[in-house]
């Protein structure tokens, strides 16, 4: 056996290696070195001013966490990284007279808020902070860096409370009487290092630790930890990340934005995350650590200031910038520190993007030769057109602002005033929309944020938690509204005299940043209007994003297999389907055409139990659908119809069994009972079914009911044959629903085409109308050669056949224990919502070969719901479908679906 293994998979305990050094790694390391610790090596490699450090891989956590210990090799792989890392610095761990001081840092492949917070200035003691004191000439700044180890560490790696610590400093400030920490003395700050102590001791049961080799330890292991703990999990299952990547850990020199005015730290975009405008975007905070920004705790300067500040840090960032955009081919998102005159780079990854600002850097790297234009087709997705298509606020309306803050994330949120996450949460369950509105979120409030419709803070910029989180997960928010004094306690927002109390309406516009009382009116987006045809590219900002859509839209239909059709019941939505760019009417649901004044008719026939009722009821149908059709095939002139026969579960067009058996009761203790009231109670008594969805419908309708299919077929080919006489072009499609079996298929469809026969001859209309079928019983998908003997096409039925796959009754099962099997992580995503290729996939995937193996020409499709889900389409796409069916909204979700899928499977991702 060769002994050439790769680096990072893990075979034995013999080959695996723990820890890289930041020399050692690149980007494409991201399995094992996690996001954060493949970028810190490759801007290693690239010269930049990283400080020194190491990484310890995912393959540790991984076996952590499978073990509940951590590797026997991890310690002195840890050990031998730490000594040489002390040779490169010159000084050694917590040294009592002049301290390597380090930080631990999460980091897995992907960004995911809920990990382990950094702990920074690890290897403080009571010892070495005087020895920080002495060579650093600045006792402020040591006790400072200490009271932050203390914090950080009691928080994130001990569990203490992180508002003990909070309420704490703020009493320390009220004492001396300032308003920032930065005016605390170096006397202030030792007294707060004892407070900290005390409190650690009281909440933790335990001292601070003094050994430095112990706080790295004891914060490599929470790093590990944080991987499952609830926060981590509830963001995974929102971005749908899997579970078993496991993070790695950064121990990373300490370089120090806290020694004064000529320090501090900060965070840069190359292009702003939220338009994609190019320029100098990102916060810069003078004598500050790292957490000071992004947690939003003292407000920022726009790192443009820097420039006036500290020129030669700023030219040199400028370049760094430049050097990463073109390396990397895309946004970065930086860290960087100044520690008195010296820039040091902290971290850099592929920033996260709002859905415009997406669309808009895709062409811009095209346009600049970064990337060309299969690239830029998989840069952007369906989630973010779907986000670009929401309604925005009507700039137009009378309404009353509040204030102003960053536009972080943009949207049109409006909902009710909450003020913590808990609330957010309970109120949204019962379906209430809320805005969660705090001074600055931190990891604790992911779950809140999820829960409300937009987020609100009065600090922090485009860099704080909030606003990065919001941007990754699509909500709006907007940061920093300073004239927004926010009281959690009591549960209010004051701007000037008005009060904005828990539970009153607000609205906040993400993309301009302001904030406004009361609901505000929303308009169609401008890349709807695109879409309708109402808007084309020219020179303003939302024109520049209908110009970038419309670049990215064009190339995804220029490559995509897949067609792309609409779920549509009536010449309107055809109308608007065709608008959006549907190709043709996958699922024309023909009960739809029955409900309101028809119902009645449905009802009649249904319960006829004479021929002659029922040939009446049929007469007085047949035209009222003949001209549903004739409009329909008229708004999709040239492009296929599909119609699916008659398939609504009974109950639906019948009285409800409890209103009509309490009617006749009241009638009968009257003595004037009705008698048709007597007869259609014992006719419904007759037909009620306990299941409905499994009962009396689609082709088991068609065949107990003489007429039934045989009129709508009628109803069909007469309509195709009127719009052939007025010289258009109908493509019309019957399907017959709900087939288990070949001889139900056989039976309806020699009654069809016995119908197209005579009005083929009494028309003189030649007429080639397809007759196929619908799969959404596991019978019909398990059989599908003998189905395909008798169907010329079929398409997936997926709602059905996710029901009767796993046995859910979608009406119900959402409702009762889906949010539990959710929470307990059985389900990633519902699959109702996302195809589960496992279960009803492999039906689809085998289906598709049993039924093109007897018939090759057989043409397939797909018409549930999941015909518009992103991730689904790229499904269908590979088991060789022909096209998807979606509601008129989605169907430019899924042709850009339908692209990316063609544009990956043919090894265009560059990535």
């Amino acid at each position: 056996m060769s002994e050439n293994k790769d680096p990072h998979v893990a075979h034995t305990s013999e080959s695996v290696k723990f820890v890289y050094d930041f020399t050692e790694g690149n980007k494409d390391l991201k399995d094992l070195l996690g996001g954060k610790g493949a970028n810190l090596a490759e801007m290693t490699n690239l010269g930049l001013p990283v400080p020194p450090g190491f990484t310890i891989t995912t393959e540790a956590c991984k076996t952590y966490l499978d073990s509940g210990e951590e590797p026997v090799e991890l310690r002195d792989e840890v050990s031998a990284h730490l000594d040489a890392l002390e040779k490169k610095m010159g000084k050694k761990l917590g040294q009592a007279d002049d301290p390597l001081l380090v930080s631990v840092r999460s980091g897995a492949k992907f960004s995911m808020p809920g990990m382990m917070d950094t702990v920074l200035n690890i290897g403080l003691s009571d010892k070495s902070v005087t020895g920080l004191a002495k060579q650093s000439g600045d006792d402020r700044f040591a006790w400072d860096s200490y009271r932050r180890l203390i914090q950080m560490f009691g928080k994130t790696v001990l569990g203490v409370d992180g508002d003990l610590f909070e309420d704490a400093l703020e009493k320390a400030k009220e004492t001396k009487k300032v308003a920032v920490d930065t005016d605390l003395e170096a006397a202030d700050l030792k007294k707060l290092v004892t407070k900290f102590k005390k409190i650690v001791k009281t909440e933790a049961g335990r001292d601070f630790p003094q050994d430095p080799r112990e706080q790295m330890d004891l914060a490599i292991r929470s790093v590990f930890e944080s991987w499952n703990t609830d926060r981590a999990k509830l963001y995974r299952r929102q971005e749908r990340i899997p579970g078993d990547l496991g993070t790695a850990v950064n121990i990373c020199s300490m370089v120090f934005g806290n020694l004064g005015p000529d320090s501090g730290t900060g965070v840069a975009f190359t292009r702003d995350p939220a338009s994609g405008h190019q320029g100098v975007y990102g916060d810069y905070l003078q004598n500050a650590q790292g957490e000071d920004v992004v947690a939003g705790i003292r407000n920022t300067v726009p790192l443009a200031d820097l420039e006036q500040i500290d020129k030669k840090s700023y030219d040199q960032l400028m370049q760094i910038m430049e050097t990463l955009e073109t390396h990397y081919k895309d946004l970065c998102d930086i860290e960087f520190t100044i520690e008195r005159g010296q820039l040091w780079m902290l971290q850099t990854r592929v920033g996260k993007r709002t859905a415009g600002a997406a669309f808009r850097i895709a062409t811009q790297l095209v346009d600049q030769g970064l990337i060309d234009e299969a690239e830029a087709l998989q840069r952007v997705n369906g989630a973010q057109l779907a986000q670009l298509m929401f309604p925005r606020f009507d700039e137009g309306a009378s309404v009353e602002q509040l204030g102003r803050g960053i536009a972080a994330s943009p949207g049109a949120a409006v909902g009710k005033a909450v003020f913590d996450s808990y609330t957010a949460i309970k109120w949204s369950r019962s379906g209430e929309k809320v805005i969660l509105i705090r001074r600055e979120t931190n990891p604790d409030d992911l779950d809140g944020m999820i829960a409300a419709e937009g987020i609100l803070t009065s600090r922090g910029g485009k860099t704080s938690h909030a606003a990065v989180v919001a941007r990754g997960m699509g909500k709006t928010c907007v940061c920093g509204a300073e004239d927004l004094e926010v009281d959690t306690k009591r549960r209010r927002m004051t701007v000037g005299d008005t009060v904005v109390e828990e539970g009153d309406v607000v609205s906040i516009d993400g993309s301009t940043g302001k904030v406004y009382l009361g609901e505000v009116p929303v308009v169609p987006s401008p890349v709807v209007e695109y879409f309708e045809g109402r808007m084309h590219a020219g020179a303003d900002d939302a024109d520049e994003l209908v110009a970038a859509v419309h670049r990215i839209m064009a190339y995804a239909d220029r490559v995509r297999r897949l067609r792309v059709r609409a779920n549509a019941d009536n010449a309107e939505d055809a109308l608007r389907a065709r608008r959006f760019g549907a190709q043709g009417i996958g699922l024309c649901r023909t009960e739809h055409m029955f409900l309101g004044e028809r119902r009645e008719m449905v009802e009649r026939l249904i319960l006829a139990d004479a021929d002659g009722e029922r040939e009446d009821a049929l007469k007085e149908l047949l035209p009222l659908q003949k001209q549903d059709f004739v409009e329909l095939f008229e708004a999709m002139d040239g492009l296929p119809v599909t119609v699916r026969l008659l398939d609504p579960p009974l109950h639906e067009f019948l009285p409800d069994i409890t209103e009509l058996s309490v009617r006749v009761a009241l009638a009968e203790s009257r003595k004037d009972a009705n008698e048709n009231d007597l007869r259609l109670l014992q006719a419904v008594h007759r037909l009620h079914e306990q299941n409905p969805m499994l009962g009396l419908r689609g082709v088991r309708l068609g065949l107990v009911i003489p007429g039934l299919f045989t009129m709508q077929v009628r109803a069909i080919a007469e309509a195709a044959a009127e719009r052939k006489t007025a010289k258009g072009d109908p493509r019309a499609e019957i399907m017959i629903p709900l087939v288990g079996t070949v001889q139900e298929l056989e039976i309806v469809r020699e009654e069809a085409e016995q119908v197209i026969a005579e009005v083929v001859e009494t028309t003189g209309v030649d007429l080639k109308l397809a007759l196929g079928t619908m799969i959404e019983l596991p019978r019909a998908a398990l059989t599908a050669d003998q189905i395909a003997e008798a169907a010329e096409f079929f398409s997936f039925g997926t709602n059905d056949l996710t029901q009767t796959v796993w046995g859910f009754s979608r009406d119900d099962v959402e409702a009762s224990f889906f949010t539990a099997y959710l929470e307990k992580g059985i389900f990633g995503v519902s699959p109702f919502e996302t195809i589960d290729k496992d279960g009803v996939g492999k039906l689809v995937r085998d289906a598709v070969a049993a039924g093109r193996a007897t018939r090759p020409d057989l043409k397939l499709g797909v018409c549930g719901e999941h015909g518009g889900d992103p991730e689904s389409v790229h499904f269908f796409h590979e088991v060789g479908l022909d096209y998807v069916s979606c509601s008129p909204f989605r169907i430019p979700v899924a042709r850009l679906e339908a692209g990316r899928a063609a544009s990956h499977s043919t090894g265009s991702d560059h990535r």
